[in-house]
């Protein structure tokens, strides 16, 4: 569950979710504050699950916005499932699973260093939840990702991000 703000401080107008929404634009006309009472949330300035994204663990968030350098903008939200299996993705140098390929079962804080590789253009979840980063040591901006095939990070909207760290989403952010 993760309630919304329009002002710091948990203060004004709010908008409780306890799943994913895909356009919050009629319930909030800002959103300055956050508390995450329970589970995980992926939160996204554009609708529909588009444009940066931002990851939510349990906890409040008195003034998130300018903590996170984020505009006022927070239009969806989506709903990280607790996972309690394994983990597995596969990564590809380039778009549409071509080029190298390297099959990750944990964390990797830098694909340069562990592989060799300099970008990572598509990939194939088969297990679990995983938040990828743009920069080595998960850090910058972030996309998550769950079970399913992704042939193209650039069609997804990511053009320009270099995906270069990822890590597994953990029961621990429960």
């Amino acid at each position: 569950q993760i309630i919304f703000y329009e002002d710091r401080n948990f203060q004004g107008r709010s908008y409780e979710c306890m799943s994913d929404c895909s356009d919050m634009t009629s319930y909030l006309s800002r959103c300055h504050s956050c508390r995450v009472e329970s589970g995980c949330f992926m939160v996204y300035d554009r609708p529909n699950y588009m444009g940066n994204q931002y990851f939510m663990r349990r906890g409040e968030y008195a003034d998130y916005m300018s903590m996170m350098g984020m505009s006022d903008c927070i239009r969806s939200c989506r709903m990280i499932p607790m996972y309690r299996g394994q983990f597995r993705m596969r990564i590809y140098e380039r778009e549409n699973f071509g080029g190298q390929m390297y099959e990750l079962m944990d964390d990797c804080d830098s694909i340069m260093d562990r592989y060799r590789m300099s970008d990572c253009m598509s990939c194939h979840v088969m297990d679990g939840h995983w938040l990828m980063y743009e920069q080595a040591h998960y850090r910058g901006r972030m996309m998550y990702l769950r079970p399913g095939e992704y042939r193209s990070f650039r069609e997804m909207g990511m053009s320009g991000m270099r995906f270069m760290s990822m890590r597994r989403i953990m029961d621990s952010c429960y």
